[in-house]
């Protein structure tokens, strides 16, 4: 029997399924044949505090559109990047706007009664489902040929050390919030560095090694010298987890500058790094669904390195006739935007194998924003930006949907990853059905 992709492969050894996650990361199976299709993955980038409608969205719908002043930087990915307006978070129930527009971002669905008051609105607590990056994280995983060591990371960036509605957009489920992780080198030591990885990795590899060996005896010749490689590729990467400063990577993890400070000040460091290991992570198959978060709803960031002193969230509450505010504004979005176009070249970087494209090519990134515009505090005309590709998207487009809800957003990444879920996050609010983006 000919075995060319990674699922033939998988199926056709039987191996443990503790293993499963962990064989992504193998070089042999990461890569497959030319003719395997490239792993969808998608990242989900969160900033705050609404943006600047007239300087955001392009003036065209279809392809023929042009950036703004804050979409500017995506200038190099115009045939990969969607706008995607007039989808609004029609969610609704208790709580003030910034609370529901956080965490009813990804979840879709209202917030649990609860005592935590905001600054409007009834009190509130947690929310009341599964975000979609965790809904995709677990369609995912719950499949041999697309699980991965990790299933998704959620990575910030100065995000506060509180726990409330205002700082968390991932839930497991109802109730359930996830923490991002907001300092670098705990990523690091997470994704590379930590022992007791290392050792969970190397029994693994006991089984693997196991499972090679126990079918050897039962496959023809060509099977054998291909179980032989694998093999080889085993006992390699477990001399590498002998020596505790390297593992056996398609790509070598990232340097990090040491002593970077993690605070207000270290935030522009801070995005390098994070999109840097995420990167790092994707291309070496710890995940496939990544969310990279920009401090928090009310986010009260002082961008000094802008020359700009006043808070984030204070700014984004002057009115429109307020000149400068608006001007510090839009450089700040700028700033975000800018962090964006790098965490995009960085997988446009890595090309896929086989001669594929690059990572980019199969990685979808969504930038979103808890508010459509801070001193109004609307949740209408959400900013919803796509770049990348591997969903079969209509890119290099700006779209207008009028005024829909972003539970439809979400049922089409869904069903592009081939998730044929009928609604997502409160039911009453998938009514249409997917959006049409292709």
């Amino acid at each position: 029997m000919n075995i060319h992709t990674r699922r033939q492969f998988l199926r056709k050894l039987g191996l443990s399924a503790a293993a499963l996650p962990f064989l992504p990361a193998l070089p042999s199976l990461a890569q497959g044949a030319s003719g395997t299709r490239p792993p969808q993955r998608i990242i989900f980038m969160f900033t705050p505090n609404g943006t600047i409608p007239p300087e955001f969205w392009p003036d065209q719908t279809g392809p023929d559109f042009q950036f703004k002043r804050i979409l500017a930087p995506l200038e190099p990915f115009r045939k990969r990047v969607m706008t995607l307006k007039g989808i609004s978070n029609k969610v609704g129930g208790d709580g003030d706007g910034h609370m529901r527009g956080m965490s009813c971002l990804l979840t879709a669905d209202e917030l649990l009664p609860g005592n935590i008051q905001g600054g409007g609105g009834k009190p509130a607590g947690w929310a009341r489902s599964i975000s979609i990056d965790q809904e995709l994280r677990n369609f995912l995983q719950a499949r041999p040929e697309t699980a991965t060591r990790f299933g998704s990371l959620e990575l910030g960036v100065a995000v506060p050390n509180r726990a409330d509605p205002w700082t968390r957009e991932n839930y497991a489920g109802g109730n359930q919030p996830l923490a991002p992780l907001s300092d670098p080198y705990a990523v690091f030591q997470k994704l590379y560095g930590q022992t007791k990885d290392r050792e969970n990795v190397g029994s693994v590899l006991d089984e693997v090694r196991a499972d090679l060996q126990s079918i050897a005896a039962h496959v023809d010749r060509e099977e054998k010298d291909l179980l032989d490689q694998h093999a080889t590729f085993v006992r390699e990467m477990e001399k590498n987890l002998q020596n505790p400063g390297t593992v056996n990577l398609m790509f070598p993890p990232p340097q990090l500058e040491a002593g970077v400070a993690l605070d207000n000040d270290g935030i522009p460091k801070i995005s390098t790094m994070q999109a840097d290991l995420l990167v790092s992570a994707f291309a070496n198959g710890m995940a496939r669904v990544a969310t990279l978060q920009y401090t928090n709803s009310v986010g009260q960031a002082r961008m000094r390195w802008l020359d700009i002193h006043e808070d984030h969230h204070g700014l984004s509450h002057e009115p429109d006739n307020h000149v400068e505010a608006q001007e510090k504004l839009v450089k700040i979005n700028v700033w975000l935007c800018e962090q964006l176009a790098y965490l995009a070249r960085k997988l446009d970087s890595i090309p896929e194998p086989g001669g594929h494209g690059s990572m980019l090519d199969h990685t979808t990134i969504i930038w979103t924003n808890e508010l459509g515009k801070g001193n109004s505090h609307t949740l209408d005309n959400i900013p919803f930006v796509l770049v990348g590709g591997g969903l079969g998207f209509k890119s290099g487009h700006a779209f207008d949907f009028g005024d829909v809800p972003h539970n439809r957003l979400w049922l089409s990444i869904a069903h592009a990853f081939g998730h044929h879920i009928p609604t997502f996050g409160h039911k009453d609010l998938s009514q249409g059905g997917a959006l049409v983006l292709s």
